[in-house]
């Protein structure tokens, strides 16, 4: 073969096989980039694929733990969840569904995690509220609340976990406004008219009350809402002395399906106003059914010695066994009978020894009282100890509140005091501890503490026109002049005019401020009886002195003079008095016919301003 030609042949086989080792390199490089993305995809997708089975099948076995009422297993299957995914929306729900529904407080932690994650949602903040609400928590909320998006806030359920918080708080006024907003949302909702109406079927506004008892007795027909309505008339029969009405109506409660051990006693508050002896035969029909449990029988021994039957109470206590009777709650309410029969050396004895479990603090105080009314030596000293005993086991909320009470009936006022500040610091109780505090301080004359507490009230519950006037009349009393104390006068004034207690704060709050006529005038809009109460007809005399109105006066001192004052209104008759009874001020000698008369000046000659009834 020619040498050309070979030449021509070995150039030929170098590309063949050049570009075979290209084309099998290329296919190697598509290989490797489709193994890594395949790799890439495998490792990637595939175990968010797994974690997502893994997850759906945890949610569904946690979801029928739920249903099964497995509650610790449902628990444990949402932790595992939230392990691998710890935003788990799913997760925190089942978390919060099962300790709701095991009446833990953890609940509130778990709603909170949910509202995190919704927070334009407004059923996720409506049910943080409500379980802060359930478990005591109620700047939790508050708050809650405060996070519902303002487009929402004239849903009906917004309005009811409003009201339901407005209660806890203490603020009446707002709790009916918003079950009434509720109502007016959905007016056919029957929960919505059952709430507003136990509310009004109490008001003294004779229209508002007619309707409520009419929706009351027609709610009583339907099965769900029976038992609450029939109680709700009841009592309000009971109140108000209707006994034909009532006889019917305890009947009826006690036929429901729904009847409570209350419902007896609330049948028994009926009965013994009805007759004597019809309730002797329901209270020992009652006895035996009581005897059955403890609780009811707790229940039923402190409705006998709230009603004066503590003897009967310990007479047949005597004969029920001791293993019942020992512990609480009967063994709380036969201490109570002791004393309330002032039987001190009893009352040691039954509180000498064993444990009440959580209402130790409680044994402690029944002796430590006994132990100071038996005033043998050192009864002091050994009330002090056990005292203070009682108090460091009064480690919970509910338990101060008991025991501040028990201070309060027992007339230890630093006890009572010291007890009602700790109390004061959890908000479901706030309004008690305030106004016990409140009792405290003006039995002492204390004015500034007097004032804190009053401050403190009208914060709790701005709203509410009465306690804006207390503590604007308290402030006014310490500082006429000052800012704070006038305007608060004129916003409860503005929020109602008609109050008496309102008028008569911002008629001395004008008086203050140099303004009697103005306050005259605003006295005089209110009826004539009222401005006779010894209270009001201080402010009124007051005022009247003050524009020189004397005469006027009188009738108001004297009113005032009848009744029961507080101190610092005694001071301010007092001054009422002295300037009226003081000479008036000596007038210049009249000119000479020849002088002319002198000009006449604002103020010169003041003219006589109407009393307020004239």
């Amino acid at each position: 073969m020619p040498p050309q030609v070979r030449r021509v042949r070995r150039k030929r086989v170098h590309r063949q096989r050049f570009h075979a080792s290209k084309g099998r390199t290329a296919i190697f490089a598509i290989a490797v980039a489709i193994g890594f993305v395949a790799g890439f995809l495998f490792l990637s997708y595939v175990p968010r694929a797994y974690s997502g089975w893994r997850e759906a099948r945890l949610l569904k076995r946690a979801n029928e733990y739920l249903q099964q009422q497995q509650f610790d297993d449902a628990t444990k299957a949402a932790h595992e969840i939230l392990a691998s995914r710890p935003e788990s929306l799913a997760a925190f729900r089942i978390l919060a569904d099962a300790s709701e529904k095991q009446h833990r407080p953890d609940t509130v932690a778990w709603r909170a995690q949910i509202a995190r994650l919704q927070p334009e949602n407004l059923d996720a903040q409506l049910n943080l509220a409500s379980a802060a609400l359930r478990f005591g928590q109620i700047d939790a909320a508050q708050r809650a609340l405060e996070n519902v998006p303002p487009g929402n806030r004239d849903e009906a359920a917004y309005h009811v976990v409003a009201g339901w918080l407005a209660r806890a708080q203490g603020n009446d006024r707002d709790v009916e406004e918003h079950f009434a907003a509720a109502l007016k949302q959905e007016p056919e909702n029957e929960l919505y008219q059952f709430n507003l109406a136990v509310l009004r079927i109490r008001s003294g506004n004779p229209e508002e009350y007619n309707d409520a008892r009419a929706t009351l007795e027609r709610l009583s027909k339907i099965p769900g809402f029976r038992a609450g309505a029939l109680r709700a008339l009841l009592s309000d029969a009971v109140q108000r002395d209707d006994l034909a009405r009532a006889d019917g109506l305890a009947q009826d409660l006690q036929l429901t399906q729904q009847v409570t051990f209350a419902d007896y006693l609330l049948a028994l508050d009926f009965y013994r106003k009805l007759d004597e002896k019809k309730f002797s035969a329901v209270l020992e029909k009652i006895k035996p059914v009581a005897a059955r449990d403890p609780r009811d029988l707790g229940a039923l021994i402190d409705w006998m010695n709230r009603n004066g039957f503590a003897a009967d109470a310990l007479k047949w206590t005597e004969k029920l066994p001791a293993e019942i009777t020992k512990s609480p709650p009967p063994a709380i309410g036969i201490a109570e009978a002791f004393a309330e029969m002032k039987n001190w050396s009893r009352l040691k004895r039954w509180t000498r020894g064993g444990s009440w479990g959580e209402s130790e603090y409680l044994r402690l105080a029944y002796q430590a009282f006994s132990s100071r009314l038996l005033k043998q030596s050192a009864a002091e000293a050994e009330f002090d100890t056990l005292w203070r005993a009682a108090e460091r086991a009064a480690d919970r909320p509910e338990s101060e509140l008991v025991l501040a009470r028990l201070a309060s009936r027992w007339s230890l006022g630093a006890e009572a005091e010291r007890l009602w500040q700790r109390v004061a610091k959890h908000p479901p109780m706030r309004r008690e501890a305030l106004d016990s505090l409140s009792r405290i301080y003006r039995g002492a004359n204390d004015l500034r503490r007097l004032l804190q507490v009053a401050k403190q009230l009208h914060e709790s519950s701005p709203r509410e026109a009465g306690l804006t006037a207390n503590y604007a009349r308290i402030a006014l009393m310490i500082e006429p002049n000052t800012e704070e104390a006038q305007l608060k006068a004129r916003e409860a004034y503005e929020a109602a005019p008609d109050d008496l207690n309102c008028a008569v704060t911002y008629a001395y709050a004008l008086y203050a401020s140099g303004q009697s006529p103005a306050g005259i005038e605003v006295l005089r809009k209110l009826p004539r009886e009222q401005l006779l109460d010894p209270h009001a007809a201080v402010y009124a005399a007051l005022l009247l002195v003050d524009d020189n109105q004397i005469d006027a006066a009188k009738e108001f001192i004297t009113a005032a003079k009848e009744g029961p004052l507080y101190p610092e209104e005694r001071k301010l008759l007092d001054e009422a008095v002295a300037k009226a009874a003081a000479p008036p001020p000596a007038t210049s000698p009249a000119p000479a016919e020849s002088s002319p008369p002198p000009a006449e000046t604002p103020g010169s000659s003041p003219q006589p301003v109407a009393s307020p009834n004239a």
